[in-house]
């Protein structure tokens, strides 16, 4: 019988196979260009491991819709119970300049909400896991969020312009900022307890996001839209309008009282 174990078995299983092939093209020139409309970079290793993920993902459950960042998208998705929400590469232009921290995200969501996420980082052989009956965890072993409550001194990774006083009209936190360039990659170190916080402000695609903010919610964390509501997936723009913020259970609200002030 097939439930959110099983399912993230298949994309645990399935991830560490894309990681392979990935790992083939990086740091050996992938070819590449440019999507058009300003939206970055798409590698011949993305659309590689799109199509292994999509073959081996969709054979096991072809009764799941399908989203991913590298397929023309469709409306059928939105008929289905259960879908795929799939990033190949997250962090393409790291993954292009052979930088190590480049992530596959892969989520299955039930009528908008995760169920199950994986977010495999094949150049460091990280794996993080989680189902909405389970811990999270990586590599096989419980993570947790931070626990730390102040705003000040926390760490948070996020890009410069998320730090403009104009985001936060409760007053600036002092944050210690940090960046990587994958946001599942930032979303799994705070489920992690490595960082107590991330955050972006802008419009945020499902597929960067879907997998990994389960894996924080599992972890005792919080992942919400970036104006405090609750992530709901598989919807017809594919996309959170006010960007994402996450953080551990008690650091959370605060964070969201200093963006959104009463």
């Amino acid at each position: 019988m097939r439930g959110p174990e099983a399912d993230l078995t298949l994309l645990s299983d399935t991830l560490r196979e894309a990681g392979k092939l990935a790992l083939r093209y990086w740091r050996h020139k992938p070819k590449f260009y440019d999507k058009p409309g300003d939206a970055g970079p798409v590698s011949e290793a993305d659309l590689a491991v799109n199509d292994l993920l999509l073959a081996k993902l969709r054979a096991a459950r072809p009764e799941y819709g399908w989203l991913s960042e590298e397929t023309a998208d469709t409306p059928e998705r939105l008929a289905r119970d259960n879908c795929f929400i799939i990033d190949p590469i997250d962090g393409t232009r790291s993954f292009i300049q052979g930088e190590d921290t480049f992530a596959i995200a892969a989520g299955i969501c039930h009528r908008g909400r995760m169920t199950a996420g994986a977010v495999y980082l094949p150049a460091l052989e990280r794996l993080y896991t989680a189902h909405a009956e389970g811990p999270a965890r990586m590599n096989g072993q419980t993570i947790t969020a931070s626990e730390r409550s102040a705003p000040d001194g926390a760490t948070m990774l996020t890009a410069t312009p998320n730090l403009a006083a104009s985001h936060w009209p409760g007053g600036l936190p002092d944050v210690r900022r940090a960046f990587r360039p994958s946001l599942a990659y930032r979303l799994c170190l705070v489920a992690e307890g490595r960082h107590d916080s991330m955050v972006s402000f802008r419009p945020t695609w499902e597929w960067d996001i879907a997998a990994a903010s389960l894996i924080v919610e599992r972890a005792g964390g919080r992942a919400t839209a970036g104006n405090g509501a609750a992530l709901i997936f598989n919807t017809p723009g594919a996309r959170i309008p006010s960007g994402v913020l996450a953080a551990g259970a008690a650091l959370h609200p605060r964070l969201l009282a200093l963006h959104l002030p009463s």
